[in-house]
């Protein structure tokens, strides 16, 4: 028999700490050089939750303090026109109401989703500096072509107001269409879009993700039974602040609820609420738990879908608008990228 050493014992005995060694992937990138990206995540309540007479100039002073941040991509929490694509390629997996019809603009630009997509990074990479109302009108087409709703409506809000009409593939289905996007509740348009235009941006960029948080059971009620009384369970800090809430959501500025919500505090209870909360429930089948589960394959992919977003742009200055129990979870994973760093939303909203 092999006789074995001091050393080898102790090497052994120590093995499972060596095997367990964790490298620290946010140190990688301490001798970069170039600039490093700056990415701002302002989490958000849903817009449509608004109280009735809700006036979107509440959010100027938001908007103001984002307007300064200077950001260069902004992305919101949608699906994008790839992702829709694939979801109506597969509706026995995904349903077919995945996202919404295209068939308006397919009818007045003659392209559907994949060819639309192709003409959007055609047409934005050889875009003029000073465009013209036919191309603003014509790339807002082809925007709602590609089930990229949100960008279309950048293009309308940079047209002059008599130049809102229809033309240049934009009939009038599609320009009664953006028009009533003012009137939206939706954070997309009254924040993401409202602010790219006033940046002279051309587009917002849709990085949600429902590919992989789709639970396949036989059964749906029983699994939503079970995450409901999770949440209601370890639910009470949520609705006591969701009561303090409303009364701000009626003030004429929004931009003392938006400081609320991206607090520390504010954040650390909404991750409680819903993961904390889903984790400790008692579940013969573990339904809480598989929420979690594919509510973090859907936070890694939307983190993932961001980066992309900059990939090709060291350097840049990156807002997401996401709901506010999605941003400690950006947060947290956006910090281990490499060359990036997570801009403290706090200090910019003062």
């Amino acid at each position: 028999m092999k006789k074995w050493t001091t050393a080898m014992v102790c090497l052994a005995a120590a093995w499972p700490y060596f095997s367990q060694a964790q490298v620290d992937l946010a140190s990688l990138d301490r001798d970069m050089t170039g600039p490093r990206a700056q990415v701002l995540v302002l989490g958000t309540m849903p817009l449509n939750a608004m109280p009735d007479g809700f006036d979107p100039a509440a959010l100027d002073g938001v908007l103001d303090r984002l307007a300064a941040f200077k950001p260069g991509i902004i992305t919101i929490e949608t699906e994008s026109g790839e992702e829709c694509d694939l979801a109506a390629r597969h509706p026995a997996k995904y349903g077919a109401d995945y996202c919404a019809s295209t068939a308006l603009a397919k009818a007045a630009t003659g392209l559907d989703v994949p060819a639309a997509l192709a003409e959007v990074d055609r047409t934005l990479k050889a875009w003029p500096a000073d465009a013209a109302p036919a191309q603003r009108r014509r790339l807002a087409a082809l925007f709602l072509a590609a089930n990229d709703v949100a960008s279309a409506y950048v293009q309308w809000l940079q047209l002059p107001a008599p130049e809102r009409r229809a033309s240049d593939s934009l009939d009038q289905a599609l320009v009664d269409k953006l028009a009533q996007l003012a009137r939206r509740n939706n954070e997309n348009y009254q924040l993401a879009a409202r602010l790219a235009a006033r940046l002279k941006l051309q587009r917002v960029h849709a990085i949600d993700n429902h590919t992989g948080d789709r639970i396949d059971l036989p059964d749906i009620k029983p699994f939503v039974q079970a995450i409901e009384a999770a949440w209601a369970a370890g639910g009470a800090a949520l609705k006591e602040s969701e009561q303090r809430q409303e009364a701000m959501m009626r003030a004429p500025d929004l931009l003392p609820l938006y400081r609320e919500l991206n607090t520390a505090a504010s954040l650390r209870m909404y991750a409680e609420a819903n993961v904390s909360a889903a984790m400790r429930a008692r579940s013969p089948q573990g339904y809480p738990q598989m929420w979690v589960a594919g509510w973090e394959v859907r936070n890694l992919r939307m983190v993932a879908n961001i980066r992309e977003t900059f990939r090709e742009q060291p350097g840049a200055r990156v807002l997401s608008i996401v709901g506010v129990s999605h941003k400690p979870w950006f947060d947290g994973w956006l910090g281990q990228l490499q060359g990036v760093d997570v801009v403290d939303v706090g200090p910019v909203l003062k």
